[in-house]
């Protein structure tokens, strides 16, 4: 993975006078496998297109290998795509659906049988050649859709949120699938999903979309550990978002009270998010807390009880496995390396907090709440 296979150069693309894609650069290295994540209508689909060449961007330049490929035609880009309906043929069993696109650029049928047992053994669908499309679960036809996809050597493999049909057990299934079968290829897997844990369980790299603009670029670990502002804080994973000021390197005051901190390089005084993830936060008695609060609302998630903990008016969720109950004062302790410091962004103040999260939930248990109200309310979409 040391050269870059596509680069992606102040991509913009509009649909009736609104902007999809703003200006969008990325680069993608040779036998990554990348995810575009997202909410809907955040651009990563039109990317995929524009890199497939379904979509001609109104401006920017699409490089494969160092080669400009700006008007050359699908077929002739060394890419194949999955779509989220797989676009089997249902008059073909699996053998001939597999089979096609080499038919169709007439190669021998020896080596067309070598090749498609080579790709039924890949995907674990040995026995099945003759069975009919029709027949098989969603994720089996799933495999026969990578297959035919991978047959013909694509040099990338894009794939458009194509386990969104699939029910939760077989989606976690089909994502090891997914990443083994890319390994074992070798080739680039460029992969579009609105679900965080598909991303970060798959990918080499996430690339975080919003409002047609990339917002970060990294590893699972680093997105989840690092979050460059507080849309991308709150999209991947729950977070607690909290105004602080960065006083000098390494402490930060949030809700009146100064901590130690791992992060420098701000300016004295400079007002910040603190970004601080349930799972990281220690609730502990009141007075061994640096910061207290009052429970009120206990959920549990199976492997841990999920608090919604009122601190001055703000709602903090904390996640462990110790249970507590709703009422009780209690206090929290966060270490230093749970703090993780951002700079503010025109997305500070809109996520982070739990009570439009709190209310919301208490709302739909009030008789006297009609639920036309709740319209135009802004409900937390964690």
């Amino acid at each position: 993975m040391d050269k870059n296979i596509i680069d992606l150069k102040n991509i913009t693309v509009a649909f009736d006078g609104e902007t999809v894609l703003d200006d969008l650069s990325l680069s993608i290295r040779d036998g990554e496998f990348v995810t575009l994540l997202g909410s809907s209508g955040c651009g990563k689909t039109t990317t995929l297109r524009i890199i497939a060449g379904f979509i001609e961007p109104d401006a920017g330049s699409v490089f494969f290998d160092g080669l400009l490929v700006n008007g050359i035609p699908p077929y002739k880009r060394p890419v194949n795509t999955i779509f989220q309906k797989y676009a089997l043929f249902p008059n073909l069993n699996v053998y001939d659906n597999i089979a096609f696109g080499l038919r169709v650029s007439k190669t021998p049928e020896k080596e067309i049988r070598e090749r498609v047992s080579e790709m039924l053994a890949l995907v674990g669908l040995k026995g099945f050649e003759k069975k009919n499309i029709a027949y098989l679960s969603g994720g089996q036809q799933q495999r026969v859709a990578i297959a035919r996809a991978v047959i013909n050597r694509p040099k990338v493999l894009l794939l458009d949120e194509p386990l969104a049909a699939l029910d939760a057990k077989l989606r976690k299934d089909m994502q090891n699938e997914l990443k083994k079968i890319q390994r074992e290829l070798g080739i680039t897997f460029i992969f579009v999903t609105h679900d965080q844990e598909e991303a970060l369980s798959m990918s080499d790299t996430v690339v975080v979309m919003n409002e047609g603009k990339i917002q970060q670029v990294g590893t699972p670990i680093d997105i989840y550990n690092e979050p460059q502002n507080a849309f991308v804080a709150d999209f991947i994973g729950e977070s607690n978002i909290v105004d602080g000021v960065m006083l000098e390197d390494f402490k930060v005051k949030l809700g009146g009270r100064i901590f130690e901190c791992l992060d420098r390089g701000f300016d004295k005084n400079e007002p910040v998010d603190v970004v601080i993830r349930p799972e990281d936060v220690d609730i502990v008695p009141l007075e061994n807390g640096m910061i207290a609060g009052t429970i009120t609302s206990v959920t549990f998630r199976g492997v841990h009880f999920e608090f919604i903990i009122d601190v001055c008016g703000f709602k903090w969720m904390i996640q462990t496995t110790d249970y507590h109950e709703v009422g009780e004062n209690v206090g929290l302790y966060i270490e230093p390396d749970a703090i993780h410091i951002m700079k503010k962004s025109k997305y500070s103040g809109m996520f982070g907090d739990y009570s439009s999260f709190s209310d919301e939930m208490d709302n739909i248990s009030n008789p006297d709440f009609e639920e036309g109200q709740s319209a135009d309310k802004e409900v937390d979409p964690s």
